[in-house]
């Protein structure tokens, strides 16, 4: 008869070692003890900052959210938000000699601070109209929209049109084309054209909408360019006219500059002409700037055969010393 064999059975003194582990120290578990997440309030309280590190914290965030979120939090913040010192603490951070140039005469100019009435620096900050055009739709170049192609397919096309534009037709009116020739710097290459008629198209601009408050307009440092590109294409001739007026707050005419260059005539290889001119010292109480143009073609052809105008601008700078 077998007798079962005297061998000990793998792993048969592993419990045996555990236990005696006990002899030699406690047992130690890995598991990590679970604790409380702190509230980030209890972390970073800003509210217990000095005015001073506060101001310097919150200089740091960008505009939109100081103005549009920063100044909801307390009376305190929107205080702050809403004086001096937060605004020309952001201008200060640009150290070329533009930045600088802009903060010397931002500071000549501010108002004197009032107790509930925001600093319009805040809206300078936001709207950054200084170097931008201040033209909506220079090119004719709108929205992008989906359009259904044959057999379900779609393809994405430009929304152009006259948006933002005070339009008078004449002939067969206004259309949006393509240019014919890469105009330089044009943020899309894209024109209005014109027709056999005088085609007339206004815009005008309010300075103070865009982020510029009085005291900077009549502070004498500032000058206002205006830009305009007129061409033809190829197989026909086109006139154009141009006329800018800087406006009081009741829309009186206060400086103007006009342009009524040679017509191009026609086979001109689609030619593109710019017209530019620069108001420096213009007269105190500026508040909007209109921006008006005319075109037509030689030859009295239906269709739109006329000037092709793009690229339009309007645009407030720092004047130079």
């Amino acid at each position: 008869m077998a007798t079962r064999s005297s061998r000990p059975r793998r792993g048969a003194g592993r419990g045996a070692a555990k236990r005696g582990l006990g002899n030699m120290g406690a047992w130690t578990s890995r598991a990590r003890v679970p604790t409380r997440e702190p509230d980030p309030r209890e972390v970073l309280d800003l509210s217990r900052l000095p005015p001073e590190l506060l101001l310097l914290v919150l200089s740091h965030v960008p505009p939109r959210t100081l103005l549009l979120r920063c100044r909801r939090v307390c009376r305190a913040w929107r205080a702050l938000v809403d004086g001096q010192a937060l605004w020309l603490l952001l201008l200060a951070r640009d150290r070329s000699a533009a930045g600088r140039a802009l903060l010397s005469l931002a500071r000549r100019c501010l108002p004197p601070a009032r107790e509930g009435v925001p600093c319009p620096l805040g809206q300078f900050c936001l709207r950054r109209p200084l170097g931008r055009n201040l033209i909506s739709n220079p090119c004719g170049q709108g929205e992008q929209r989906r359009a259904r192609r044959g057999r379900g397919r779609q393809r994405t096309v430009a929304q152009e049109g006259l948006r933002k534009w005070m339009v008078q037709h004449g002939g067969d009116g206004w259309v949006v084309e393509k240019n014919r020739k890469p105009v330089p710097g044009a943020p899309s290459q894209t024109c209005f054209v014109t027709s056999f008629s005088w085609c007339r198209k206004k815009q005008v601009v309010d300075l103070e909408e865009e982020g510029l408050w009085p005291g900077l307009l009549d502070s004498g440092g500032v000058e206002i360019a205006v830009s305009d590109w007129w061409g033809a294409r190829h197989d026909c001739g086109c006139r154009y006219r141009l006329l800018v007026k800087l406006l009081d707050a009741h829309q009186n005419v206060l400086d103007k500059f006009s342009a009524v260059p040679d017509p191009i005539e026609q086979w001109n290889n689609n030619i593109y002409l710019q017209v530019t001119h620069v108001f420096s010292n213009f007269r105190r109480g500026v508040r909007f700037v209109s921006f008006e143009h005319w075109g037509q073609d030689t030859q009295f052809w239906a269709g739109h055969y006329g000037a092709r105008v793009t690229n339009s601008s309007v645009m407030v700078r720092v004047r130079q010393s």
